[in-house]
């Protein structure tokens, strides 16, 4: 028996096999259950249901106030079915970009509205997988937010291109029920060398630049995020420690909050919480 008739059975199966998952796929029906979160399974095309989304009320969210009532703002317009922009929230390291998108989402599901806010978060590998995801959403009466954190594109990534047609909409009509969020540590979602290296290595280095650049401009919202002072540091400590009530002075709080951020090397609301947490169990105080 030859090569090719041993080998062309196995192809002969192996695309079968191929076949029978992309029909199944395609066959899959979005289901939303009475969950108003969802992460999105992009092997399966399927939505998992999040019961308790992982979020704290907006009021502790400190020295970003001017932020908070951009977004909110926003987002009560999409929820109630007016129209409203794409976020791109960038910035600092753990000054709440993922956590004020949570926080806004909560807040607007704790009032009675008509209806119904829902949060899909969908991982930075499955962009691609997008276009399906909304085709299916758009046949579903509620209002979605699609949130990617921690959005960047690296060297040779071409999947940036496919999000810019989502994001304006393409061929496709704009989705009247759909925006999407999304947290970067960088303001046009890829790094300045890639961009430089386009340029240098052009034709037309201008055109090429913007190309790369033009991504960031599809969101109509920037919302910048910088790191703390001092003072901001200590309110948002103060603010969490109000909330748990930890039983501790001003004067020793601070103290310890500033101990604890000089051993991090940064001060941010992330290593605020992640003080009050250890705070909190030295106190016997669970969260």
């Amino acid at each position: 028996m030859s090569f090719n008739e041993n080998i062309l059975p196995l192809l002969e199966r192996a695309t079968k096999a191929l076949e029978v998952i992309s029909n199944s796929k395609s066959k899959n029906k979005l289901i939303v259950t009475k969950a108003n979160g969802y992460l999105w399974d992009a092997d399966r095309f399927q939505l998992i249901p999040i019961d308790n989304i992982n979020a704290i009320n907006l009021s502790l969210l400190k020295g970003i106030d001017h932020t908070k009532k951009i977004l909110l703002e926003n987002t009560v317009q999409f929820s109630e079915g007016y129209s409203a922009n794409n976020v791109l929230l960038w910035g600092a390291r753990g000054m709440g970009k993922s956590s004020i998108i949570k926080s806004v989402h909560k807040e607007i599901c704790n009032k009675n509205t008509d209806k119904r806010l829902i949060l899909i978060e969908i991982y930075r590998d499955d962009i691609n997988s997008l276009p399906k995801l909304i085709s299916d959403l758009q046949q579903i009466n509620h209002q979605f937010i699609i949130f990617c954190d921690d959005l960047s594109f690296d060297n040779n990534e071409t999947s940036y291109k496919s999000l810019k047609t989502v994001l304006d909409g393409g061929i496709m009509e704009r989705s009247k029920n759909i925006l999407f969020y999304a947290t970067s540590n960088r303001r046009h979602l890829m790094p300045r060398s890639m961009i430089e290296n386009e340029s240098s290595t052009s034709i037309s280095p201008s055109e090429s630049a913007e190309e790369k650049i033009s991504l960031s401009d599809r969101f109509g919202l920037w919302l910048g995020f910088y790191q703390c002072s001092q003072d901001d540091y200590l309110k948002i400590v103060k603010s969490y420690s109000e909330e748990l009530k930890l039983k501790i002075t001003i004067e020793e709080l601070n103290k310890l909050a500033i101990e604890w951020s000089v051993t991090r090397g940064s001060r941010s609301g992330r290593v605020a919480w992640q003080f009050i947490q250890d705070l909190a169990g030295k106190l016997k105080i669970k969260i």
